[in-house]
C-alpha cells in the first residue's frame, strides 16, 4: 500500500506539471477560487486575555477562537489547496457565530482588537489567499445600537431578533456608508450577505456598486436562488440536497446530479452546511463510513463546474444533526486521509483550467455509477465515481478520448490504453472515485534507446581498451624486471 501511495503521489507531481501553474491571488477571478467556510470562534484560539467567560465545553457558549490564532494556523487551510477565506460575521455580537450583531463598527472583542483583524487580513493576503467576510442583517440582537435611535429601520422576529428593513432608503445608506468605510480600512475581498432571499434587491444592486468602486470584491448570497442577480455568485439551487441525497449510500439514483452538473457553472457549489446539519450526520442515519462517503462526495464537488465552498470539519468528517452541535471547534489533528484527498484534488483544480471552467460531458449516470468529461482545448480528464455496490466497467469510444491516448489514474495509479477494437476500456471497484488526465500514449523512444546502445558500447569499449593498457604495462613491468634481473 506504501509503495501504490508513493507512486500515486508521484504521479501527481507528473500530471500537475503538464497543466497550468496556480496563479497569483490578484489575478484570479471568482471562477477560480475555491472557498473555505469557517468561524472565527471556532477555528484556533491564541490568545486568553479575549476569553471572556469562554466554555469549550458548552456548544453554545463562545469557545475562543480568535483573530490571532487564525492567522498563527493558516497553514491548515492553506496547504489543503483553498484559495479563499470565508470567517463569517466578525462585529460585535451576542452570540459565537456572529449573527446577532450589536455593532456593525466594532469588532467582536472575544476575537480580538482592530489591529489584530487587519494583521489577520495581511497574513491571508501573504499568503495569496482572499478574505471574505459575512453580513448578518436579518437576525441581530434587540440591543443593536441602530435600534435605539431609529427602532423603525427593524421588525421583531419570532425569536426575539431584529431584522433590518433593508427596502428602507435610510437603512440602506446606513449599511453601505457603513460598509464602504469596513472595505477601505482593511482591504477584504468579498463579503457574502447572510439571509440573502431576505433583502431588497434595490439595496443589493446598490451595495455591489458601492463596494465596487472601493474595491474589486466578490458579492456573495449564501442561499440558494434561482436568480442572481447583482450578487456575483449564489447558491445552486437543490446542490446540497442532491448531492448529499447521491452519495449518503451507495445504489442511489444520479439522475439529479447530471442534471446539477450541467446547470452549476459559476453558481456557489456546497454540500456540508454551517446552517444545520452535517454530510456524516446523513452517513450515520444510513450505517454508512463516513471517509468512503466522504471520499467520493468530495471527487464530485471538486471536479464538477462551479464554484466549491467546502465547510470547515468537512475534511474531518465532522458530524451533528443541528447547531450548535454542528459547530465544533476544528481538529487540526485529525486523521490525514481526507485531508490528503482534499489536498490532491485541490491541487489538481487550482493547476487545470479545464477542471476549474472547462467543459462537461456526462459519459455514464447509471446503476449508481457516474463518469463525465472535463476538457477545453488544451486538456481534458475523465472522472469515474463508482457509487455502487459492485464492481463496473465501460467502453469509452476514440470519438471521446482520441486516437493513441492513455488514461493516467491519480489515485489508483491505473494506465488505461487503447485496446484492439479501438475503445479504452475502464474498469473499477466499487465505491472508488479516480480521476484520469487524458495524455498522449507513452511510447519507448527508439532514438533514445538508439543512444544509449551506442553509448553502452563506447563505454564497454573504453572498459577494454583500458584493460588492455593496463595488461599492457604489466606485460612490459615485467619484462623490464627481467631483463635487470639478468643483464648482460
Amino acid at each position: 500500500m506504501k509503495a501504490k501511495w508513493i507512486l500515486s503521489m508521484i504521479t501527481t507531481v507528473l500530471l500537475l506539471a503538464l497543466v497550468n501553474p496556480v496563479f497569483a491571488a490578484e489575478e484570479r477571478e471568482l471562477k477560480d477560487e475555491l472557498i473555505y467556510d469557517v468561524l472565527v470562534d471556532r477555528y484556533f484560539n491564541k490568545k486568553i486575555n479575549n476569553d471572556y467567560e469562554v466554555n469549550a465545553l458548552d456548544p453554545a457558549a463562545f469557545n475562543g477562537g480568535d483573530f490571532d490564532g487564525m492567522a498563527s494556523e493558516l497553514l491548515f487551510a492553506k496547504e489543503m489547496g483553498f484559495t479563499a477565506l470565508s470567517i463569517g460575521p466578525v462585529f460585535s455580537t451576542a452570540t459565537y457565530d456572529g449573527k446577532t450583531v450589536r455593532d456593525y463598527t466594532k469588532f467582536e472583542r472575544h476575537f480580538g482588537t482592530e489591529e489584530e483583524f487587519q494583521t489577520l487580513v495581511d497574513e491571508i493576503h501573504n499568503q495569496e489567499m482572499k478574505v471574505i467576510v459575512d453580513i448578518p442583517t436579518q437576525q441581530v440582537s434587540a440591543d443593536h445600537v441602530w435600534a435605539v435611535e431609529n427602532p423603525e429601520w427593524f421588525t421583531e422576529n419570532e425569536d426575539g431578533s431584529l431584522a433590518l428593513d433593508t427596502a428602507n432608503t435610510e437603512v440602506q445608506e446606513a449599511l453601505i456608508a457603513t460598509f464602504v468605510e469596513f472595505s477601505e480600512a482593511y482591504q477584504v475581498d468579498g463579503f457574502r450577505l447572510q439571509d440573502a432571499d431576505k433583502l431588497d434587491a434595490a439595496f443589493v444592486s446598490d451595495f455591489s456598486k458601492a463596494i465596487k468602486e472601493v474595491r474589486d470584491s466578490y458579492i456573495l448570497s449564501d442561499q440558494e436562488m434561482a436568480d442572481s442577480g447583482s450578487f456575483d455568485a449564489v447558491v445552486m439551487p437543490g446542490v446540497e440536497k442532491t448531492l448529499r441525497a447521491a452519495y449518503k449510500n451507495f445504489d442511489q439514483d444520479m439522475t439529479d446530479v447530471t442534471t446539477i452538473m450541467e446547470q452549476s457553472k459559476n453558481n456557489l457549489i456546497q454540500v456540508d452546511s454551517l446552517t444545520g446539519s452535517r454530510f456524516t450526520a446523513d452517513i450515520v442515519a444510513e450505517n454508512g463510513f463516513p471517509p468512503t462517503r466522504w471520499t467520493l462526495l468530495l471527487t464530485q464537488l471538486l471536479t464538477m463546474p462551479g464554484i466549491p465552498v467546502v465547510q470547515y470539519g468537512s475534511e474531518s468528517a465532522m458530524n451533528g444533526t443541528e447547531l450548535d452541535e454542528s459547530h465544533q471547534i476544528l481538529d487540526m489533528a485529525v486523521d490525514k486521509e481526507l485531508v490528503d484527498h482534499i489536498t490532491n484534488l485541490t491541487s489538481l483544480r487550482n493547476s487545470s483550467e479545464a477542471l476549474r471552467t472547462g467543459e462537461l460531458e456526462v459519459l455514464h449516470d447509471e446503476d449508481g455509477w457516474l463518469v463525465y468529461k472535463r476538457s477545453n482545448d488544451e486538456e481534458s480528464w475523465i472522472v469515474a465515481i463508482n457509487n455502487a455496490s459492485s464492481t463496473k466497467s465501460i467502453n469509452l469510444s476514440a470519438d471521446v478520448i482520441g486516437q493513441g491516448q492513455e488514461l493516467r489514474g491519480l489515485f489508483e495509479s491505473d494506465i488505461i490504453r487503447q485496446g484492439d477494437n479501438g475503445d479504452y476500456r475502464i474498469t473499477q471497484d466499487r465505491e472508488i472515485a479516480e480521476v484520469f488526465h487524458v495524455t498522449e500514449e507513452s511510447k519507448l523512444n527508439s532514438a533514445y534507446i538508439a543512444t544509449l546502445v551506442v553509448m553502452y558500447v563506447v563505454f564497454m569499449m573504453f572498459l577494454w581498451f583500458v584493460w588492455r593498457k593496463g595488461k599492457q604495462r604489466k606485460a612490459d613491468a615485467a619484462k623490464q624486471s627481467t631483463v635487470e634481473k639478468n643483464p648482460k
